[in-house]
């Protein structure tokens, strides 16, 4: 039996085989559990705990000895009802508990908090970018991008330009080296700096991410979020932009 279903009831591996075992043997002892099962007494009298707290298991005692019951199988519905009046009652509670521990997270949000990503997982930095937009209302980034990274950056998220502007986000890059085209709802200065690395930069609400190449030429990416390092960077950004 794929014991993956009892699992999901709470089960631990220890536990299910328990049960079964019961289940198969009848009325049975620790040992005889635990001769079937190949588990030490202690685990089972750990598993039977467990069993006949939620209702699963019975035990007699006949010449002195404990012997446990398994009960019926249905009782497995019984379990199932209990666990939804308690995720219930915890929903009910559960709105002042978010608050409470997202006052904690804004509260962390003062430290920088970097995510790294590896190559095959940048687009995962572009669906970041338009899920940060949907949140904050925001409709606007900036980028710095270089020549020899662009062909890497929609890797995996082709469509991510005709998605950007299909949502209404604009976009201003500053460009490092030649070549760039218009997609829509963009704008584009080019910077000439005479050594490049390629590093592509976006700047959007509450996070920098960076985009480059490693040793083997690999895009990997890093997000820094921080509403200070975020600022930080406009700042310099549209300094930059209205002196090109």
């Amino acid at each position: 039996m794929d014991i993956n279903i009892l699992k999901k009831l709470g089960f631990s591996d220890k536990a299910a085989s328990t049960y079964l075992a019961l289940l198969c043997l009848g009325p049975s002892s620790v040992r005889n559990l635990a001769k079937k099962t190949e588990m030490n007494r202690g685990t089972i009298y750990d598993s039977l705990k467990w069993l006949r707290e939620s209702g699963l298991v019975t035990f007699y005692e006949k010449e002195a000895k404990q012997y446990f019951v398994a009960e019926d199988p249905e009782k497995l519905y019984e379990m199932t009802e209990r666990r939804n009046e308690e995720l219930q009652e915890v929903n009910k509670k559960l709105k002042d508990v978010v608050m409470e521990l997202r006052s904690v997270y804004d509260k962390g949000g003062e430290r920088p908090v970097a995510r790294y990503y590896e190559k095959g997982d940048i687009r995962k930095i572009l669906e970041d970018v338009l899920e940060k937009f949907e949140k904050t209302g925001e409709m606007a980034y900036r980028a710095y991008s270089d020549q020899n990274i662009r062909e890497f950056l929609y890797q995996g998220f082709e469509t991510y330009s005709d998605a950007r502007v299909a949502k209404g986000i604009s976009v201003k890059v500053v460009s490092t080296g030649g070549g760039g085209s218009l997609r829509g709802l963009d704008e584009r200065k080019w910077l000439e700096i005479k050594k490049t690395t390629p590093t592509y930069i976006i700047i959007y609400p509450g996070n920098t991410a960076y985009i480059s190449l490693d040793a083997k030429g690999d895009p990997v990416g890093v997000v820094i979020e921080n509403e200070g390092v975020y600022q930080t960077q406009k700042g310099i950004f549209d300094v930059v932009w209205d002196k090109i």
